[in-house]
Order: structure tokens, then sequence, then C-alpha cells
């Protein structure tokens, strides 16, 4: 008996996954909450020596992002899974050099598979519905971006000074994400 009473919140738990991003008001609020558990999670990796400043680069962030109050919720859903996956992309990388806690990355691409999940089903409707007026443009122009930065990653051999670096934009990434989720309203 308990067997099926458990078998049945875990279908309605399966169900209202799927169901509920179709409320864009709760995608937001769960993809605010999401984003700012991963700043919280990329803040507490130690911080590398003042020398490592030197290290910076500018990657130049797209300008769209600068201007975000452009966006239609269906560019900011684009825009948003975009983000999280090269991000993700990003944080599986070597990172061996940083004397970061596993745990700590672990929990963090696990935060960015729950939003990335989320967020793909109506990323793949609006996609197939060509339903967006910039955020195709955007999401090629944040490609470039990101592509910057795992050259430059590369480049430093993936050294701690690098990651320091890139672990300042993906926090910064992080404050554009949490101001995207302003646009997912019903």
């Amino acid at each position: 008996m308990t067997h099926r009473c458990l078998l049945q919140m875990v279908l309605l738990l399966c169900f209202s996954t799927t169901a509920l991003p179709r409320s864009y008001s709760l995608l937001g609020l769960q993809e605010r909450r999401s984003a700012a558990v991963s700043q919280k999670l990329l803040r507490q990796l130690p911080s590398t020596p003042q020398r490592c400043l030197e290290a910076r680069m500018d990657f130049q962030m797209p300008e769209e992002m600068k201007q975000a109050q452009q966006f239609q919720k269906e560019d900011a859903i684009l825009v948003m899974y975009e983000m999280l996956q090269q991000i993700f992309g990003i944080l599986t990388r070597d990172f061996s050099s940083t004397g970061w806690s596993e745990t700590i990355i672990e929990d963090l691409l696990v935060e960015l598979y729950g939003q990335m999940n989320r967020l793909q089903p109506i990323q793949k409707e609006i996609m197939q519905k060509k339903n967006f007026t910039m955020g195709n443009t955007t999401v090629l122009h944040l490609k470039k971006y990101y592509l910057n930065l795992m050259y430059y990653l590369k480049s430093k051999e993936y050294n701690r000074c690098a990651w320091t670096v890139v672990r300042v934009q993906i926090l910064t990434n992080f404050s554009f994400l949490k101001s995207l989720t302003a646009y997912l309203r019903d």
C-alpha cells in the first residue's frame, strides 16, 4: 500500500515539474532562486591572491545583455538557457589547479542542470515556433563570448589565476541571469 502511494506521489511530482514551467511567473521565481544559490556556491570557492588581478581581461559581454530591457520573455528564455549551458560546459573543464572543492562544483553543476531542465522544454518550443525577436542573435553573440572564456582558460593552461578571472565573469553572468528572470511573467 505504501509503495503504491509513493509511486503516485512520484508520478505527481514528475507531472508537476513538466506542467509547472507553463507558468512563466513560477519559472522566473524558480530560476531567480537557482541563480542566487549558484552565486552563493561560486562565492564559497576560495579566491586567489591579489596578483591574479593582473590576469584580468575584458571578454566583452554582448551589448544586448547590457540592454536586456528590450527582451521579450521568449528572448530571455533563449538567452538564459544558452548562458546556463555554456557555464555548465566551462565548469566541467579541468579545475584541478584551483584547489576548489569538488563537492561545491558538483552542487553547482546539479543546480545548473536543474535550471536547464526547467527551461529546456520551453526553449525547444520557442525555437520550433521561431517565437523570438532578438534572442537568436544574442545567443550567437553569447557563444562567441563563452568561446573567448574557454580559449582564455586553455591559453593559460587552466591555471589558478585564469580560473579566478573566469569565476568572476561567471558571477557577473549570474547577476545577468537573475535580472533576466524579471521578463518571465505570464
